[in-house]
């Protein structure tokens, strides 16, 4: 039940992030501040999830959502940070989904998926520093997060 609350959950957030980018309605600051948003509020569930049978693994989701909460909020209500931050946020928002997928190929050794589920993040977290680098298009590095974010999701739910 869990499992399938999770995958729902890493899905429905996922399209989110898909869906606001084609809109064109959030502004860049407010754009990566919800996907990292949105990426820490699915950390902090699988966390607390996990919690049960991989202490290690729930240990470093809730760490990383933790301080990816704190980097959202701090993005959301002051975004003259992200002025401040433009050139390394990029940077760190590949970088957390690449840790993310890191952290997942370690947390999912035992699913059928969790492997798939990790080189994804750190796929995506590459081409998210790649393309941030190049573009910087905020419509395409939200989409990237809210792809893995569905991957993530499908891959869980059918290894449940």
């Amino acid at each position: 039940m869990k499992t399938k609350f999770i995958s729902l959950l890493a899905i429905i957030l996922g399209l989110i992030i898909i869906i606001f980018p084609i809109m064109g309605v959030i502004g860049v600051s407010s754009l990566i501040s919800l996907s990292v948003l949105l990426i820490s509020i699915y950390l902090l569930v699988v966390g607390v999830s996990i919690i049960d049978y991989n202490k290690t693994g729930a240990l470093l989701d809730l760490v990383l959502g933790l301080v990816l909460l704190f980097l959202s909020i701090c993005l959301i209500f002051n975004p003259a940070l992200l002025g401040f931050l433009a050139e390394i946020t990029l940077y760190l928002a590949g970088i957390m989904l690449i840790i993310v997928g890191l952290a997942s190929l370690i947390n999912n050794r035992q699913s059928r998926y969790g492997f798939y589920i990790g080189i994804a993040g750190v796929v995506l977290g590459l081409l998210y520093i790649i393309i941030g680098t190049y573009i910087a298009n905020p419509i395409i590095l939200g989409t990237l997060i809210g792809i893995w974010l569905v991957i993530s999701g499908i891959l869980k739910l059918m290894d449940g």
